[in-house]
């Protein structure tokens, strides 16, 4: 009887997988065969084959620890666009490769998920912190004499710091992120100032500034510098109902774009992953008079007016680029499952 269950269940799951491969929908042009070159990215790669380049997993008949362990791509593969008898398209990869691959310990050679330098620095920054959170990191307590604010080069005098860390980075306590509904406060983010090391340990110790986006000055806040990798997840769309809103356009304006960072309220806790893709919607309305002159509100469906690939997640917040956009994105826009 077991054996039968798991059988029968081992057959459901290739007829839904089989169905979902039959409604892919290629792009327009899709090609035969694609040689991967340096600067693509997956994101890239599937939108040449898929209308939806979210269903990127369904053509590879990828399964969820493939989607979160994916063999990595790399220049010179080829990808293939075949057909079964059924006509149902799945891609394979040509083992020739065409390219010369050079290895080297430390350095990344897989084809990322999305462009890296778009979002290298939002590896590390912005920070979320809890209410608290830079309250009990180390602080700049000290200037120089002839120094209201620090720049390059700059020495500083911090308390509390590990004196076995060397690399820090240096933050300022920013703007609230709330959450439009319940109107709690998810968090802070912490405004990015620049890099500090420290060269002689001691409370207070003594730091050189090495960057500054910003002036740097008393109060200040410092953490161990940390670079999270950008994980290679390929891109996806979430198997669970996801109706968030976005909270933040990084920068401290209220409209972004294409190639924008934006925090929106659904994080780790909500199921919220490396890899997911989002729609960005714009919920509408109406204001109509009836026959007594009264003003009536009708609700129109909702507008895509872009797409999110999120690729930082906190427990209850997340960061996404704006991959693709029709106008502008605006907080307070919905982020929901694609259809």
């Amino acid at each position: 009887m077991i054996r039968f269950l798991f059988a029968f269940l081992l057959a459901t799951l290739a007829a839904v997988s089989s169905a979902a491969a039959q409604d892919l929908e290629l792009a327009s042009g899709a090609p035969e065969r694609h040689i991967v070159v340096p600067g693509d990215t997956l994101w890239g790669i599937s939108g040449k084959f898929l209308k939806n380049p979210w269903e990127w997993p369904l053509i590879w008949r990828m399964n969820r620890a493939e989607i979160r362990n994916p063999h990595l791509i790399y220049p010179g593969d080829v990808i293939v666009l075949e057909r079964h008898a059924d006509g149902k398209p799945w891609l394979r990869l040509e083992s020739a490769k065409l390219l010369p691959r050079i290895y080297a310990e430390g350095i990344e050679q897989g084809v990322p998920p999305i462009p890296p330098n778009q979002i290298r620095p939002f590896l590390s920054e912005p920070l979320i912190v809890d209410k608290n959170g830079l309250e009990r990191a180390a602080r700049i307590v000290a200037l120089p004499p002839d120094r209201i604010f620090l720049s390059s080069g700059d020495r500083a005098y911090v308390a509390d710091a590990d004196p076995k860390q060397r690399g820090w980075q240096i933050y300022r306590k920013g703007q609230e992120l709330v959450d439009p509904d319940s109107k709690e406060v998810l968090g802070y983010q912490a405004y990015y100032l620049g890099t500090a090391r420290q060269i002689e340990p001691g409370n207070p110790a003594t730091f050189e500034v090495l960057t500054s986006k910003e002036e740097i000055g008393r109060g200040d806040r410092l953490l161990p510098a940390v670079r999270p990798p950008l994980v290679p997840y390929v891109p996806h769309k979430p198997d669970f109902a996801v109706d968030g809103r976005i909270i933040s356009v990084y920068g401290g304006v209220d409209a972004a774009g294409g190639g924008s960072i934006v925090a929106i309220n659904r994080g780790q806790a909500d199921g919220i992953e490396i890899g997911h893709v989002l729609a960005l919607e714009r919920n509408r309305t109406v204001v109509e008079r009836d026959e007594y002159e009264n003003n009536v509100v009708i609700a129109i469906p909702p507008q895509r007016i872009g797409l999110l690939f999120i690729f930082r997640t906190f427990e209850r917040i997340s960061y996404g680029l704006v991959v693709q956009a029709i106008g502008t994105v605006e907080v307070n826009d919905f982020a929901r499952v694609p259809q």
